[in-house]
């Protein structure tokens, strides 16, 4: 339930509230507001009498959460959320956040190179996977923590904050020493020891939507995050598997507004996996910034031909360029932006 207090509610009712709230067995989370403060609380589903709260000093009303996600929920914070990630980059707010990057850190002058053109392109975070989890055990798994000395090394050229895989809960806290946005993959979505880990760490993450997961199963996974506490989750869609092969997964465009509906927390759409060419990943782009998405991250590499991971879904470096500046066209005629120069003739 949320228990929302008057706009002169003083220190006193709140601190009396909170207490009342932590009696009944409840977890507290607290929302302060420019106007009021909003105080959750949080159960196992066993029935609390709410009527008990209704009476304490500087209460102006209790409202039911419906939804079986409480933090997640618009129900719980109406606002958007906006998070910074680092480098005094910000999502959620009407700047779009564009993240690019190689599949996986492949050498230092790959990445360097790599991260440079994204930057001058008008990229404001960087991807790349020092861990990679690969459907086959004989495929390339990545560089460990030499890659991420290089991702760090790439954030102190450019400026950009740096996403990149974690992949277990053992490999959080060394992750969390190079990057500043943990991403938890899709095969990972509801791997729960990773997603208490990852929470716990209070650090941005970026979880991605599980291969067969629903969109309330994912912001499920959403809460086991914010649960502990780190409001700093960003959700992302990068396609479902269904019956079409046609594309390697199948972009879900729907996802976009159903979920801006329904939650507070950005929604970031990864078009180069939920396409698997680099050929769609441009109109899906544009079709996920008019949807009203948050960010994209796309793959970028400046010889995808020689890449050592999905080579075929990413973008060479001009046209990343050329992404870019058509988004921001977009972006501007629904009232957002891109912060990128683009020429007059995109």
């Amino acid at each position: 339930m949320m228990i929302i207090m008057r706009t002169d509610a003083s220190p006193e009712q709140i601190q009396g509230v909170i207490e009342r709230v932590e009696m009944n067995g409840l977890r507290v989370h607290l929302s302060t507001g420019a106007e009021r403060t909003v105080i959750g609380a949080i159960g196992d589903g066993r029935p609390v009498a709410q009527d008990q709260f209704l009476h304490l000093p500087g209460v102006d009303r209790v409202v039911p959460i419906s939804r079986p996600y409480k933090l997640a929920s618009r129900e719980f914070i109406p606002e958007n959320s906006v998070i910074d990630i680092g480098q005094g980059i910000k999502v959620g707010s009407e700047q779009l956040l564009l993240i690019a990057g190689p599949c996986s850190v492949e050498s230092r002058g790959q990445l360097l190179e790599t991260a440079r053109a994204v930057h001058e392109a008008g990229a404001n975070a960087l991807r790349g996977g020092a861990y990679k989890p690969r459907t086959s055990p004989y495929s390339f798994q990545g560089m460990g923590e030499a890659g991420l000395e290089i991702l760090a090394e790439a954030r102190e050229i450019t400026g950009m904050p740096i996403v990149s895989e974690v992949m277990t809960p053992e490999l959080v806290p060394l992750v969390a020493q190079y990057v500043d946005v943990l991403q938890v993959g899709a095969r990972n979505m509801q791997n729960y020891a990773l997603l208490h880990a990852v929470g716990e760490s209070q650090m941005p993450v970026l979880l991605k939507r599980g291969l067969m997961a629903t969109v309330d199963e994912l912001l499920m996974a959403a809460e086991y995050i914010l649960s502990h506490g780190n409001r700093k989750v960003m959700l992302c869609e990068r396609g479902i598997r269904t019956f079409e092969s046609s594309t390697r997964n199948t972009t879900d465009i729907n996802a976009i507004p159903v979920l801006k509906s329904q939650t507070h927390l950005p929604v970031i759409l990864d078009p180069s996996h939920s396409t698997g060419y680099w050929n769609y990943v441009t109109p899906i782009a544009r079709a996920a910034v008019a949807a009203g998405v948050d960010g994209l991250i796309i793959e970028v590499h400046p010889h995808p031909e020689q890449a050592f991971s999905d080579g075929g879904q990413s973008l060479k470096p001009e046209r990343y360029a050329e992404l870019v500046c058509q988004v921001k066209a977009i972006a501007r005629a629904i009232g957002r932006d891109v912060d990128a120069e683009c020429t007059p003739d995109g």
